[in-house]
């Protein structure tokens, strides 16, 4: 019994050392994939800044169009539809820069 497990230890022990041999040369890849990332991730925060102003904004013609008379209420009707998609929207990048 004892032999069993002295074996599969040194099987694994192998397998350790070479998965970690095989890594050694590649820290400079991580470093890049983590840079990468952390640009992603601001670059991410400043769009979702952009995309609130401008959701912001848009929410204010809609609301000036649906409180209008005639057609142009129900044209505000329809963006102000359209702008609560786009705040799902939103709402949906900020859990994924979160």
């Amino acid at each position: 019994m004892e032999s069993t497990i002295d074996k599969e230890i040194g099987v694994f022990g192998g397998l350790f050392i070479s998965i970690v041999s095989e890594m050694r040369g590649s820290a400079p890849v991580w470093e890049d994939f983590t840079t990468k990332a952390t640009k992603l991730h601001t670059s991410l925060k400043g769009t979702l800044v952009a995309i609130s102003a401008f959701l912001d904004a848009f929410q204010k013609i809609a609301d000036l169009a649906t409180g209008s008379r005639g057609a142009t209420k129900e044209l505000g009707t329809a963006l102000t539809r359209l702008c609560m998609r786009h705040k799902a929207i939103e709402t949906k990048l900020k859990k994924f820069t979160g």
